[in-house]
């Protein structure tokens, strides 16, 4: 049986073995671990773009050999990973938010093969492992940043799904708000949707006309209303900044670069992966962090801003987690 990718299938990195059992390949510490990738959306979409780009950097490290598949539906997305397991990669990632018990059907029955996905459920035997997106530290910290330049008080934020990942980020940024700026007031929509710009900036052109003046983009198409309205953004996960100079003063970027080389450290060992990797996320690994432009914040809110970030990172003060539905 053979896998036809919706789009691309791709190998980087030298030609795949595939007659080498994986779990005897690791045996090879120094050889780059084989990986297949596969992404329900397109790599550009900003949360594929991040795990994408990641894999690509280790790859061109020597870490790994990356090959990957994107835009793959849901009703293909068991056979994908069936037909990487069985090429003899030594580790599968993907995203089970959407195809939960089929991507662990698929793992039990590769007890050889690990696998890391993006899920909302916990790890599985030894070798289904899972993280969740978690950039919000640097969401808390442009929070800060944000709440002494809104002219309203009324903050806006477009997302995703209400699932816990999305929650907390909005959450985060609205704590963070909060801290310096107690009488805030918050608007927020959901698009229903992981990739549609056009629904996204309908719903943030809905939250200006309300009165927000700093929107928090966890979708693509927010800091586009953003600059049609003439009001400022922050983005998520990606760098926004260089397509909206003058609209985009921070962003909560997300590293998964740490992950990458926690859960291949743990293959080579020969250690279980049937664990939760979304620590390696936390700013205290390098899995998230702040980057704004300094010219297009007060100056005076940069000093707590700093103090805050410090903290985190030394471990001193987390910020809360909290997944409850943003209001």
């Amino acid at each position: 049986m053979t896998f036809t990718p919706t789009r691309r299938h791709v190998l980087m990195g030298a030609a795949a073995t595939l007659a080498t059992p994986a779990f005897l390949r690791r045996a090879h510490a120094s050889a780059p671990l084989k990986v297949a990738g596969v992404h329900a959306s397109p790599v550009e979409n900003a949360w594929n773009s991040r795990i994408h780009l990641a894999m690509q950097e280790a790859a061109k490290a020597g870490l790994i050999e990356y090959q990957f598949s994107e835009g793959v539906a849901a009703t293909d997305y068991p056979r994908a990973m069936r037909e990487y397991a069985e090429s003899g990669v030594a580790l599968v990632w993907g995203e089970s938010y959407a195809v939960e018990r089929d991507a662990r059907e698929v793992a039990g029955d590769y007890p050889e093969t690990a696998f890391l996905m993006g899920s909302s459920g916990g790890p599985a035997g030894d070798n289904f492992g899972v993280f969740g997106t978690r950039n919000h530290e640097a969401a808390y910290l442009a929070g800060m940043l944000a709440a002494p330049m809104s002219e309203t008080g009324v903050f806006g934020s477009v997302g995703g799904y209400p699932i816990p990942e999305v929650n907390l980020l909005i959450n985060a940024f609205r704590m963070g708000v909060k801290e310096v700026r107690p009488d805030a007031k918050f608007l927020n929509g959901f698009i229903g949707a992981w990739f549609d710009p056009a629904k996204a900036k309908e719903a943030a052109i809905a939250q200006i006309d309300a009165g927000a003046d700093i929107l928090f983009g966890e979708r693509i198409g927010t800091a586009d209303a953003a600059k049609d309205k003439g009001v400022k953004a922050i983005g998520s996960l990606i760098d926004y900044t260089p397509r909206y100079p003058d609209t985009v003063f921070a962003n909560a970027i997300w590293n998964y670069g740490p992950t990458i080389e926690a859960i291949v450290a743990d293959i080579k060992a020969g250690k279980p992966v049937g664990k939760d990797y979304t620590e390696f996320s936390f700013m205290k690994y390098g899995g998230n962090a702040l980057q704004f432009t300094e010219s297009m914040v007060p100056a005076d809110a940069i000093p707590a801003m700093k103090a805050k970030e410090a903290a985190i990172q030394s471990g001193e003060w987390d910020v809360p987690i909290d997944n409850s539905e943003p209001a």
